[in-house]
């Protein structure tokens, strides 16, 4: 018993002496005012709050835009395998419904 005392009663001593409160009148900054908040704060956490609400409603659009998968669809699956079946002279082997129309240059340019 007599080994464990003096290691021990450094430590035992250490704890009580943090553990006082000062005596001299300054309780560590928590005086009356302390954990009251300003109206200034509680201003500047309403925005935080508008912010955050107004980030989720425009990522919620953005996501709502996403397709659900990348895979190429099948529109443009054909696409391909037509664009394959073109005959020797570069011509479309089935005639698109209307030519497309290639716009006209402007003498300014």
């Amino acid at each position: 018993m007599s080994l464990l005392l003096p290691v021990t009663a450094p430590v035992a001593t250490t704890a009580l002496v943090l553990a006082q409160q000062p005596g001299n009148g300054d309780n560590g900054g928590q005086g009356e005012d302390f954990g009251k908040s300003s109206p200034l704060g509680f201003l500047i956490l309403l925005l935080f709050l508008i912010a955050v609400a107004l980030l989720v409603r425009s990522m919620t659009k953005h996501l709502k835009r996403v397709p659900a998968t990348f895979d190429p669809d099948e529109k443009a699956e054909a696409e391909a395998d037509d664009a394959a079946e073109k005959d020797e002279a570069g011509k479309p082997a089935v005639p698109d419904s209307e030519p497309v129309k290639q716009p006209e240059k402007s003498e300014s340019s």
